[in-house]
Order: C-alpha cells, then sequence, then structure tokens
C-alpha cells in the first residue's frame, strides 16, 4: 500500500491526520483519488444527496483602505479621488432589493476605513435591523473589527459585544488568507498577525456567533503554510466550534500589485479535497465558483463540498481582481442538479428553508450584475 493510500484509508477511518500527512496529501498528484476520498468523508457527514445555497449579496459599503494589501485589487487609499463609503440610503436599496428576490443574507465587507469613527458600524446596523428585522448580517471581517478596535479605543471583545446587540448576526472569515505570518508579511504587511484573525473570531464563538473560516492558495506560500493553516482552524475549532463552513479560493492576481500565475483548476480541486480529509471538525464545506467559475464549482461538489455558496447578487472584490463569474438562483439549481444532487436554499445557519423537487425553479430571481 502507497503512503497516500495509507493516509486516505486513515482519514476515512475517521483517524485524525498531522502536518507530516497533508504535507504528503498535497505533494501528491493522485487528485482524483484524494477527491473520491473528501466525497466520502462528506457523506459521512451529510449522507442525503442535497447540496444547499444560499441567495445572498455582497454589500462593498467602502472601499477606502489604509491596510494596502498587494493582492488586493479592489482598495483605494485614504483621500483618493476613486474612494467612496455608500450612503445609507444606497445601503438599504441594495438590501430592500436582496429581499425582493428572496435573499437572506447580507456580506457586508468593505476597507479598512482609518475615517469612519465605531458609531458608524453600530448605527448602521441598528437601521438596517429597524428596516430588515429577518435579513441575516454576516459582516465585517476580522481586519475590519481591529480596524474598529484601533478607532474606537475599546477591546476586541466589547466592539464584538456591541457589533451583536447593535444586529450583527454571524462573522465571516475574509482575511485569513493563509494563516501564517511568514507569508502575511510578504503580502499584507499591515493587516496583522495569524493570531489577531483568529482571536477575533474565538472571541466572537465565545460571545455566541458563530463565523466561517477561509483560505486562499497561491501567494507564493509553501505546502507547510498551507497546510499549518488547516491544523490552526482545526485546533480553534476544537476549542470554540463556533465555524460553521470552511472556503477555499485561488488568489486572482490580474490588476493587483503581487505577479503571480494563476492557479489551476486541478490546483482548486485538490485543496478542497485535503482541506475537506485534515479539517475533519468542520460540517460544510463551500464550493467557490466566484474564482473558478461554475464548472468548476459544479466539480467541487465531488471532492468534499456540500454548499454551493451564495448566488450573490452582487460582489465587487474578486470581480476587481478581473474575475466576474455570476451564478443566478435558477442556474444555480441547474449546476448542482448537474452535478447529481438534490437543490436546497438554505439560511446563514445551514437551516435548510426550501428543497427544489425535480424541475421546481426559483419563482423570483435577479438579472445577473456586471
Amino acid at each position: 500500500m502507497s503512503k497516500i493510500d495509507s493516509i486516505l484509508e486513515r482519514a476515512l477511518a475517521g483517524e485524525r491526520l498531522g502536518l507530516e500527512d497533508g504535507m504528503l496529501l498535497w505533494e501528491s498528484n493522485e487528485i482524483e483519488k484524494m477527491g473520491k476520498v473528501a466525497n466520502q468523508i462528506m457523506l459521512q457527514k451529510h449522507p442525503e444527496p442535497i447540496t444547499t445555497f444560499i441567495i445572498g449579496r455582497n454589500v462593498n459599503y467602502t472601499n477606502v483602505c489604509d491596510t494596502y494589501c498587494r493582492f488586493c485589487a479592489f482598495y483605494r487609499r485614504p483621500g483618493h479621488e476613486e474612494g467612496y463609503v455608500l450612503s445609507n440610503e444606497e445601503i438599504f436599496k441594495k438590501i430592500q432589493e436582496t429581499v425582493d428576490v428572496g435573499g437572506t443574507e447580507i456580506l457586508m465587507q468593505g476597507g479598512t476605513h482609518p475615517g469612519l469613527p465605531f458609531s458608524y458600524y453600530t448605527d448602521l446596523l441598528k437601521e438596517i435591523k429597524k428596516r430588515f428585522p429577518s435579513i441575516h448580517m454576516h459582516s465585517f471581517s476580522p481586519a475590519e473589527i481591529m480596524k474598529m478596535v484601533e478607532v474606537s479605543g475599546l477591546t476586541v471583545e466589547e466592539v464584538i459585544r456591541q457589533l451583536r446587540d447593535a444586529g450583527l448576526d454571524s462573522i465571516p472569515g475574509g482575511g485569513a488568507e493563509i494563516l501564517d505570518d511568514g507569508i502575511r508579511k510578504k503580502i499584507s504587511r499591515l493587516k496583522g498577525s495569524w493570531k489577531d484573525w483568529m482571536n477575533v473570531m474565538q472571541t466572537a464563538q465565545r460571545l455566541g456567533m458563530s463565523t466561517t473560516a477561509t483560505m486562499v492558495i497561491g501567494f507564493g506560500e509553501t505546502i507547510e503554510q498551507r497546510v499549518l493553516h488547516l491544523l490552526r482552524i482545526r485546533e480553534a475549532q476544537d476549542e470554540t466550534g463556533g465555524f460553521l463552513a470552511f472556503i477555499v479560493w485561488t488568489f486572482q492576481p490580474d490588476n493587483t500589485n503581487l505577479k503571480r500565475e494563476k492557479l489551476s483548476a486541478e490546483d482548486y480541486l485538490k485543496a478542497v479535497a485535503v482541506s475537506r480529509i485534515m479539517l475533519d471538525n468542520i460540517p460544510n464545506f463551500q464550493s467557490s465558483w466566484v474564482t473558478m467559475g461554475p464548472e468548476v464549482g459544479k466539480l467541487s461538489l465531488h471532492y468534499g463540498c456540500n454548499d454551493f455558496g451564495s448566488t450573490m447578487i452582487e460582489e465587487n472584490v474578486v470581480s476587481a481582481a478581473g474575475t466576474a463569474h455570476k451564478v443566478n438562483n435558477n442556474l444555480a439549481l441547474r449546476l448542482i442538479r448537474e452535478a447529481g444532487k438534490i437543490p436546497a436554499q438554505r439560511n446563514t445557519k445551514y437551516e435548510i428553508l426550501r428543497v427544489f423537487h425535480d424541475g421546481e425553479v426559483a419563482e423570483r430571481d435577479f438579472v445577473m450584475q456586471n
């Protein structure tokens, strides 16, 4: 039996893998074999042939940012003529449009704007909840929350507590990139350490909020750094248990200050499979069709993903880097069915709202944004 076969057999039996195991998997080119095992592990957690998705919208409330990540094509430095902050009315309009097509989640993220006081965020959340009490605010990455800590002088726990009390429901995993300071110092020197990211997440989880975790590959990181990222997520999940989902995507280099070769579909699918095999304590894996395209997104449903992510009525950050795949509600249904699965709409907590049986379509859909 080969080393890879032995590792995969142990993983299928429920044995927890270590750093060396993860590195051997990542170094292997037996992607289909790893995908098959990742799919079996997914089926152990989700035996029903259902793939979920959520109808949501990214609201990028500002592009002003003083973190200056080399890999970001979206941000504008403070004072730049192309910098913006959306008015509250613009934000309310975007949320109303989301609700009108059956959307349940708003993923509100922006730059780390040094000129916005902490009250901007709490007041905005309160106004949103007043107008849209049922919308789930899955918003503000750890980097944004650390900026709120800086401008307010409050502790991380107090900032998150006040955000939660104002209407923040959960925190997205953006900004994790690779949870290793060696690579972080090269690509996002001002963003803070990996422990800063993790502290925000675990503090939120201790306060009763759920979060998601992400990983972006393709910055020039080592395989060891990728596996360390997974082990750090797994260890934190053992401790606080609040990561509902994990999402992998690949760095999109166009229009950025970090010149790298764009990774292939095979690189992405291997990353999904290895992550599902290593992360034995995170229930849900989202497909990243936004960066990889709908067809590769469909393939990922056989490499460990049980969720198609958000139909994402609007998205600006990845699009700024030259990648602009769009999927509306009925296209999501078709792609999931083509993968041999039954589509089901979920909410942010992964509770199923509606199962779409054969031939059923979404009565409310949206025109795909450019």
